[in-house]
């Protein structure tokens, strides 16, 4: 059976907090002997604690439970540094400019990579104006649609929510060089320069 959250992953979370065991005890309001069964791996803290203990240790539930610390390195800010994140239960989409660690319906979110887009996700950008004509040449059905179109510089980011009963197109203010960006509810993101 998988624990849900490892004695490890606290009692490392703990000393890099500076705390003993009875600190963080009297912070979460149990005993010391519970972190020290639960750092040892003789007991399990109640799943109403996770969030407590997340905070008290400064990290979110997600990183608690999966044991792994997401550090910020992208402090510039560069927003074509960006990562989506798509629940593939309810098609929510996270944007972030850098990795990090998400989750929604209760699962945790990968990231999505792009691809170079292939025929029959071929992303055509036009210039109208100060425009861009966004479209890609793909069937909307309810199963298979185009779930997003986004456009992302060094300074900026707009994206457009599309859905089944919509066509695969968007006009986006131009803003320079940066990305375009198609997500395929089946076959995942995709991606041009301009």
């Amino acid at each position: 059976m998988n624990n849900y959250v490892t004695g490890s992953t606290i009692k490392s979370l703990r000393e890099k907090k500076n705390y003993t065991q009875k600190q963080l005890a009297d912070i979460l309001c149990v005993s010391d002997k519970a972190i020290s069964k639960w750092e040892t791996g003789k007991g399990l803290p109640d799943i109403f604690l996770l969030e407590p203990i997340a905070k008290a240790l400064g990290v979110s539930v997600a990183e608690l439970i999966s044991g792994d610390c997401i550090i910020n390195g992208n402090r510039s800010a560069n927003m074509l540094r960006s990562k989506f994140y798509v629940c593939p239960i309810c098609g929510n989409v996270i944007h972030s400019t850098g990795e990090g660690c998400f989750s929604c319906c209760g699962i945790n979110l990968p990231m999505a990579e792009a691809e170079e887009p292939d025929e029959k996700h071929m992303i055509k950008a036009e210039r109208m104006e100060n425009d861009w004509y966004i479209s890609v040449g793909h069937p909307m059905t309810k199963e298979h649609y185009i779930s997003f179109i986004a456009y992302i510089t060094s300074s900026k980011t707009q994206l457009v929510k599309l859905y089944p009963e919509q066509n695969a197109e968007t006009r986006l203010t131009s803003c320079g060089h940066g990305i375009i960006y198609a997500y395929c509810s089946t076959h995942g993101l995709f991606s041009i320069r301009v």
